[in-house]
């Protein structure tokens, strides 16, 4: 029988695949990572606690679904911390590429989760199909099963929360990107008038402009194209348009 194991190390973690034989009621298993889902068992259990190889299996699955809980925890921590980020008063595109990369670890690891406690859950039923395990056993399955129907619904919840973590920060990128907009918008606003007085009197005819020949033409036509800025300027910042 084929088996995934979840195993966290240094903050990565993946799925490694663990074969167990059932030969002559010894219980072999084959796997390339030392699991710390393997340690735990080993090092809490006490001689005389386990009668056979089934009791090996479940003790396994059910430290799996132990492992899984306990990194749900870790990424539920995570993503408060997030959330506490994204909520401030000043929240910047650094801000937001940043919690971005922690959200994708977090909901990279929840998928993993997930995954492993879906293979735990075939284990265990086959076990249960099979009429491989004592009446005792039967329990302790079905107990198993019932830890990894909770985490299903813990995982379905970060899967939730996930989501709405990343349209909130993608609304709040979008909002950062209206305002640099917005600022583009006053400005280009702000310097047509100047531009179209400023075109008026560039051009070169000869007929009836008076302010040719006017001594305070040019004072007067710079003073025009600055009074014509200040002014949009001025009313859009009355109107709150430049927060």
């Amino acid at each position: 029988m084929r088996t995934d194991f979840l195993q966290q190390d240094e903050g990565r973690s993946r799925i490694v695949t663990v074969t167990f034989v059932l030969a002559r009621k010894m219980l072999f298993s084959s796997h390339s990572d030392d699991l710390t889902v393997f340690r735990q068992v080993r090092a809490r259990t006490r001689p005389g606690e386990i009668e056979d190889s089934m009791d090996v299996l479940l003790d396994l699955y059910a430290a799996a679904a132990e492992y899984s809980a306990d990194a749900l925890e870790v990424i539920y921590r995570k993503l408060e911390d997030v959330s506490a980020r994204v909520l401030q008063e000043q929240f910047s595109d650094q801000d937001a590429t940043h919690a971005l990369n922690a959200i994708a670890t977090e909901e990279d690891l929840n998928g993993r989760i997930r995954r492993n406690m879906m293979d735990t859950r075939r284990a265990v039923s086959f076990l249960m199909r099979g009429r491989l395990l004592s009446g005792r056993q039967l329990k302790e399955a079905r107990q198993i099963l019932r830890d990894i129907e909770s985490l299903d619904g813990h995982t379905a919840f970060l899967f939730n929360k996930i989501n709405f973590l990343m349209d909130a920060i993608v609304g709040f990128v979008n909002i950062n990107q209206n305002k640099i907009i917005k600022i583009f918008s006053v400005a280009s606003v702000t310097f047509l008038p100047p531009t179209l007085i400023a075109s008026i009197y560039g051009m070169n005819f000869h007929g009836w402009f008076p302010e040719l020949d006017w001594r305070f033409g040019y004072p007067f036509a710079l003073s025009l194209m600055l009074a014509s800025a200040i002014a949009p300027f001025w009313y859009f910042h009355r109107r709150g348009c430049l927060k």
